[in-house]
């Protein structure tokens, strides 16, 4: 499942050290606005200890986590609605976006330059949802005229489609994003085809110095306080941290370094398994001695569907799922115990995927 997050911000808060790490892409991050011009895109590999647990007591050929796509977008400044610097160019990159990463510079270095002379996240958040607000209440208005006139004879659809594209214009006009309008789940399915940028999920990453990693500072309580109402998470990352962490040569020198700083992993492997559940993505897992994998659904999926995320044919012929709780695998420690203790279920059709599942699925094309 090709789902995609992209990295945004303004020029130099860190966008391409934080694509670096994460990727291992070889992108060069300078000191200077739009040393990224084309969106870098990176395969990162999602971390997950249950599939490690389960290949412990499988022992297969191979290993294959679950990824996810990760876009470094151009850096942002004032007017890029309008086109100016890489405007069109950085809006066109994050409406591929299934979500958004919205890199945050919250600390203080004098040999670090900003775009604006000084560091304030809350400001360099605002300038990005200017932009990208401006961009929807352009984009809505457009789709407004064209359903206007059918909304003023009577046309009741019509009329309807209006009233909430006239809610969201509303919400935007008053500087607040898409994703938070007043609207429900069916009201926001209407707009869903306008692809409005500040519909798309966002999480802020505060990305702070080596003294602030553990418990944040004055930037980062600052952030939290302007995005609390937006249902939008808020990670804290040293980037420059990460880069020194991901430089390392051995698993033992990483773990010695975290140690040290008082973290107990690295930063990007939270970030990844947050970006995962911003997609609203969940893992389900197929286990044998050729090879232990995770696999990449979304919430809510079917058994049928979920089969298909292997291969097509899984989902057209789909007979029945064989289904075993990830805990009452690694409980007794193989799929025939499992079996034995009655723990493996056959599912049907209508079977809703739980996260963790173990799964062997029978078809017939």
């Amino acid at each position: 499942m090709a789902l995609k997050c992209g990295i945004v911000g303004l020029p130099n808060v860190g966008k391409s050290t934080l694509f670096n790490c994460l990727s291992n892409a070889k992108a060069q991050a300078a000191n200077f606005p739009f040393c990224t011009i084309e969106p870098n895109v990176g395969t990162i590999s999602v971390p997950d200890d249950r599939l490690n647990a389960l290949a412990d007591l499988v022992n297969p050929e191979r290993i294959m986590p679950t990824t996810i796509e990760i876009l470094d977008i151009a850096g942002l400044v004032k007017g890029a609605s309008k086109g100016e610097g890489l405007g069109n160019q950085f809006l066109g990159n994050i409406r591929e976006c299934d979500a958004i990463i919205h890199v945050l510079r919250c600390f203080e270095d004098g040999n670090v330059v900003h775009v604006d002379g000084s560091v304030d996240p809350v400001r360099d958040k605002e300038v990005i949802d200017m932009e990208l607000q401006l961009k929807d209440l352009e984009t809505l208005q457009k789709r407004i005229d064209k359903v206007k006139k059918q909304a003023q004879v009577g046309e009741k659809e019509a009329k309807k489609v209006f009233d909430i594209y006239e809610k969201f214009r509303t919400h935007l006009e008053e500087g607040k994003s898409a994703r938070s309008a007043p609207v429900d789940e069916k009201e926001r399915e209407i707009v869903k085809d306008l692809w409005l940028l500040t519909d798309k999920p966002v999480m802020y990453v505060c990305n702070v110095e080596e003294g602030s990693v553990v418990s944040g500072n004055a930037h980062v309580e600052s952030v939290k306080e302007a995005t609390k109402n937006e249902n939008a998470e808020v990670l804290v990352l040293g980037v420059g941290i990460e880069a020194d962490i991901a430089s390392l040569e051995t698993y033992e020198e990483r773990q010695m370094f975290l140690e040290d700083l008082g973290l107990k992993e690295p930063g990007v492997s939270k970030l990844i398994r947050s970006a995962y559940r911003l997609l609203r993505l969940q893992t389900y897992f197929t286990a044998g001695v050729k090879e232990v994998r995770a696999w990449t659904i979304k919430e809510g999926m079917k058994a049928p569907q979920a089969a298909g995320v292997i291969h097509t044919d899984f989902e057209k012929g789909f007979i029945r799922a064989e289904v075993i709780g990830y805990d009452d695998y690694i409980q007794f420690g193989s799929e025939s115990a499992a079996r034995d203790a009655g723990k493996l279920h056959i599912e049907g059709k209508e079977y809703i995927v739980k996260n963790g599942d173990v799964m062997h699925f029978r078809f017939n094309v």
